[in-house]
């Protein structure tokens, strides 16, 4: 039955959404990935080898919500989804004053609107079945004040209010919310410098995504609402 179940992850060029896409193509899932760099995706399927034959490309730029709902009907004239994990993701380490207009819509657009208009894409579907998956992948920053963050604090902080607020709605529809909340993270959201000084001291991607399909498989009446993930070594200053 599993082999059926449809997940759609958007941001699934790199980092944690490639790493995660692997996984559930591992085990048969058929896997729509998103993201807006084509060739990264194409890339990826490639790099699945055999289990590339349970991966299936649909391009999408989430800051656009007509651009959503096309690939959405896309992929459910292809399959059923059961679970959406949002993890389109950009920032801008900047101080709030060096943040110009631009940067900031890209970061709410994509962060917070972005998934916004991925949930509402599938929420209909999800409460016709009266069963669903909802999978955001959020930041530290929603847990811990940093410098250098707040427009990317304010768009995860804007999701996770959003989800907590969601998962009360749809309750008595069987659909689970679930809100990753990792710590630093090798990707490259970093820098090659940064990440080659401090690569150590930062989780890998293929650990989070082996909990996030872990976490994926509990039956279905019970749910893992929170899942907040810390470099053993603590955060990054």
């Amino acid at each position: 039955m599993l082999k059926k179940d449809g997940i759609w992850i958007t941001g699934a060029s790199s980092g944690i959404g490639k790493a995660v896409a692997l996984e559930f193509a591992k085990i048969g899932c058929n896997v729509f990935i998103s993201a807006r760099r084509v060739h990264e995706l194409e890339r990826l399927k490639d790099e699945a080898g055999k289990s590339g034959e349970n991966i299936f490309s649909f391009p999408c730029n989430v800051a656009s919500s007509a651009n959503v709902e096309q690939t959405f009907k896309k992929i459910a004239n292809e399959s059923e989804i059961n679970c959406l994990i949002n993890n389109a993701g950009v920032t801008s380490f900047k101080h709030a004053a060096d943040n110009s207009v631009n940067e900031i819509n890209d970061i709410i657009n994509t962060n917070l609107l972005g998934s916004i208009y991925s949930i509402k894409s599938v929420l209909p579907t999800f409460i016709k079945n009266d069963s669903g998956t909802i999978i955001n992948i959020l930041s530290v920053v929603v847990k811990k004040n940093f410098t250098r963050s707040s427009v990317y604090a304010a768009s995860k902080m804007g999701l996770l209010g959003y989800s907590n607020s969601l998962r009360e709605e749809v309750r008595k529809h069987n659909i689970r919310i679930i809100n990753v909340i990792p710590g630093a993270t090798e990707t490259s959201m970093w820098s090659q410098e940064i990440r080659k000084e401090k690569s150590n001291l930062m989780m890998n991607p293929e650990s989070i995504a082996r909990i996030i399909v872990s976490a994926y498989l509990q039956k279905d009446n019970l749910v893992t609402e929170e899942i907040v993930l810390r470099p053993i070594t603590g955060d990054l200053a």
